[in-house]
Order: structure tokens, then C-alpha cells, then sequence
């Protein structure tokens, strides 16, 4: 119906007939006599007016349809059913997996299929005091994580963590997420955080203090962690009494400071069970037990094992959004073959953080750990921490940190920390 000038040919028709008529009715000088000259301008002055009038109204009806059509394109065709949608399987969330329905792949809208979620989050961080042991410039950028979030198709997901330095660029995570898997499996496959403990699947940002636990440094590979490249393959275990989730992974066995593989078959291996349940409509109790085993840096034929329990308490009123309360605790059991023998090792924090204010929070952690190449070495820790939430979109944080090392040194430091976040991040697992 666009760009068309004139009516369809019976319109023509009906329009002709109307104008003769009228010119027939409108001109009786023509039957009294009058000039020919004047009664052709008389017809000639009509027919110009019947014309703009007949244009005006068609191009009005033109502009209608235009409208109609635009909005036709927006909405859709007449009758058209939704964007089908595919739920996530039940359990994905928990697993580290994507958050509410899968749209397909063809009715996703445009700007989702061509643009994942983008998100870039900062960590500056200042270190105020004398640490002999473990030395800190004054001020750094952290980090710099950079992500990219988008789900693939109806059958997968993609979540790739890029972290910026200065000492250059690695690869956080990056993995892609098959949620809907025969009999109710989720798996995930690329470089990932190894589900061992609470802390270790956090990333930076997320773990309400401006460092990690002496645990994480001792036991599990420092500030990055147990993170590998392999395959995790979890399940909801079905039961009346409470949510149950058992996970099985497999990896390269390099995972810095912690497995080494001599060869293609020293692969790790890491399993962890999960278990939540609300206590009341204002506290729940997270418990968990982890395992993980792999070849270390001794040579071939030494292995490494961990074994690791975490329990996490919730308290949040339902009536009071400003008041909350956190405990968590974590130990950690290692056992490290060396030619001397098997070194055993031990490790836990226990920590509370507690909201007093809309954007206040405050809290307390205590660290002992021993070091499983020399368990006679041991580092304990004690910190106190204030954060304030300017918004949902960044955190100032400070932090008072004593830590006692084995080398018989104390360090007094006090850490600033600034987090700041843009785009589209999506939510951490629970």
C-alpha cells in the first residue's frame, strides 16, 4: 500500500462518475447559454478544487496506513505467539548455571543474540603499614575484571571473566553452561574456579573483605585460587527435607601453587557436596564438604589431597532490609606426599559481618593456618573491617589487618579498597 499515487480502478471509476455528476448539477449556466469559454473555466476552476480535495484525503489515508504498518513491524505479526522460552532446569542457579528462562535462540531479541551482557568491574586497592613477609605497594588496581554473558542457544550459556593487571591479562573463568542435560544434569566446561570450599568459587569483588583468608594463600594456590581447565558435571539430589547438590569435575592438574601434572594423564580431580535449608523465614544454613586431589610440584608419582568443609549462616529479618548478619567458616585439611614422607596440614577462618545501617556494614575475621610443605609453620591472622555502599555499584572498604607469621614477624596494615561496577553483571551463585 505504500507509494501508491491513486485509487485501484473501480475507485477511479466511482470518483469520475461523482465528479460529472457534480459538474452536471454545479453547472446550469451551460443549459442558459453562456459562453463556451466561461463554462470550460467554470469546469476547469471545479475540477482543480475536486482534485487537491481528493489528494488531500488520500495522502491522510497514506500517512494512516504508514502509521499502522510501523507499528505492525514492532509488534510483530497479527497473532504472533511469544518468544518461546525454556526453564532452567531446576538447580542450574545453584550451580553456578544461568538465572530464570532460556529464551530460543531465534525469538531472542536482536540485541541479546548480536550483544552479550558486558560488564567491567574495578579493584583499587591501598595498603597503608610494614608487611617484611608479604610486601604491597601503597596503591594498585587490583583488578579489573571485564565480562562477557550470553546465552548461546536454548541448550547453552556463556560466562567469560577476563582480569586485568598490571601484570598483564588472564583468563578468570570462561566457560560454557549445558543446563538441560539428560536426567537432570547441569555441566559446565572450560577454565573454572574448582567447587572447593565457599571462597574459592567467589571472585574478588564478592567476598566482603579486601583480601582473602590465610587459608586461600596457604592451601589453595593464593589469590587465584584452585582454577583449572576441565569439565564439572553437577545434580540436585531429590529429597523432602532439603536442598542437595552433588558435584563431580575433573581438570588438567596445573592448577599454580597446589597440582602439577608431569603428564597428560595426571589429571585432578575435585568433588563437592552441597546442602541449604531455611531454619525460619528470616535464617538459613548453608553446609558443605569438599575434596580435591591431584599431582604436585615434588615430582611424578606425589599427589596432593585436600578436604574441606564450609558452613555458612544467613540472617536477614524480612521487615528490616536495613539489618543482616553473615557467618561463615571454613577448614581445610591437606595431606602433601614429599620424599620425606606425607606432610598433614590444617586451616579454617571464621567470620561475621553484620549490617548496622541501610549502606553500613561491619565485621570481624580470625585466620590460622599451617603451611603443608612444613606444618611446624604456622600464620595467624586477625582483621576488622568497615564498608559503606555508596550504591549497589560500588563499595569503599576499610580494613585493619594483623597478621603473625612463622618467621616470628607481626604486621600491622591498614587497606583501602575501592570497587566500582558498570554494565551488566550478572548475579553470583548463592
Amino acid at each position: 500500500m505504500r507509494g501508491f499515487t491513486s485509487p485501484p480502478g473501480p475507485r477511479r471509476l466511482t470518483v469520475a462518475v461523482a465528479i460529472a455528476c457534480s459538474l452536471a448539477a454545479r453547472s446550469p449556466a451551460a443549459s442558459a447559454g453562456n459562453e463556451p469559454d466561461e463554462v470550460l473555466a467554470s469546469l476547469r476552476s471545479e475540477l482543480e478544487a475536486l482534485r487537491a480535495e481528493y489528494a488531500a484525503r488520500l495522502a491522510a489515508l497514506e500517512s494512516r496506513l504508514a502509521a499502522l504498518e510501523g507499528d505492525a513491524d514492532l509488534a510483530g505479526p497479527t497473532g504472533a505467539a511469544a518468544p518461546e522460552e525454556m526453564a532452567v532446569p531446576v538447580g542450574a542457579a545453584g550451580a553456578g548455571g544461568p538465572q530464570g528462562p532460556l529464551p530460543v535462540y531465534g525469538g531472542a531479541p536482536a540485541s541479546k543474540v548480536f550483544n552479550p551482557d558486558i560488564s567491567l568491574i574495578g579493584n583499587f586497592l591501598s595498603v597503608a603499614g610494614r608487611n617484611g613477609v608479604a610486601p604491597s605497594d601503597a596503591f594498585a588496581l587490583e583488578e579489573a575484571e571485564a565480562t562477557f554473558q550470553a546465552v548461546v542457544d536454548p541448550y547453552a550459556r556463556a560466562d567469560f571473566f577476563f582480569a586485568y593487571s598490571e601484570e598483564g591479562v588472564e583468563i578468570e573463568e570462561g566457560y560454557v553452561t549445558f543446563p538441560s542435560l539428560p536426567g537432570g544434569f547441569l555441566a559446565k566446561a572450560g577454565k573454572l574456579r574448582a567447587s572447593f570450599g565457599k571462597v574459592n568459587t567467589l571472585h574478588t569483588h564478592a567476598l566482603g573483605w579486601a583480601d582473602r583468608p590465610i587459608l586461600t594463600q596457604n592451601f589453595l594456590g593464593g589469590d587465584e585460587g584452585l582454577a583449572d581447565m576441565g569439565l564439572s558435571v553437577s545434580r540436585l539430589i531429590p529429597n523432602p527435607w532439603l536442598f542437595l547438590e552433588a558435584t563431580g569435575e575433573v581438570f588438567r592438574g596445573t592448577s599454580e601453587g597446589v597440582f602439577e601434572a608431569h603428564e597428560k594423564s595426571d589429571l585432578s580431580l575435585g568433588a563437592r557436596l552441597r546442602s541449604y535449608v531455611d531454619l525460619s523465614d528470616a535464617t538459613n544454613l548453608e553446609l558443605g564438604g569438599s575434596f580435591a586431589a591431584g599431582g604436585n610440584d615434588v615430582g611424578p608419582g606425589y599427589s596432593t589431597r585436600l578436604i574441606g568443609a564450609d558452613a555458612s549462616f544467613r540472617w536477614r529479618p524480612l521487615r528490616r532490609s536495613d539489618r543482616r548478619f553473615l557467618a561463615r567458616t571454613e577448614l581445610v585439611w591437606s595431606q602433601r606426599e614429599q620424599e620425606e614422607g606425607t606432610a598433614r596440614a590444617f586451616g579454617t577462618y571464621l567470620s561475621g559481618e553484620y549490617q548496622f545501617a541501610r549502606r553500613w556494614f561491619g565485621g570481624l575475621r580470625f585466620d590460622y593456618a599451617e603451611r603443608p610443605e612444613s606444618p611446624e609453620s604456622r600464620d595467624k591472622g586477625l582483621s576488622a573491617l568497615l564498608t559503606f555502599w555508596p550504591s549497589e555499584f560500588s563499595q569503599v572498604r576499610g580494613q585493619y589487618r594483623l597478621t603473625r607469621y612463622d618467621e616470628g614477624q607481626t604486621a600491622h596494615e591498614v587497606l583501602f579498597q575501592l570497587l566500582f561496577s558498570v554494565g551488566a553483571h550478572g548475579a553470583h551463585p548463592f
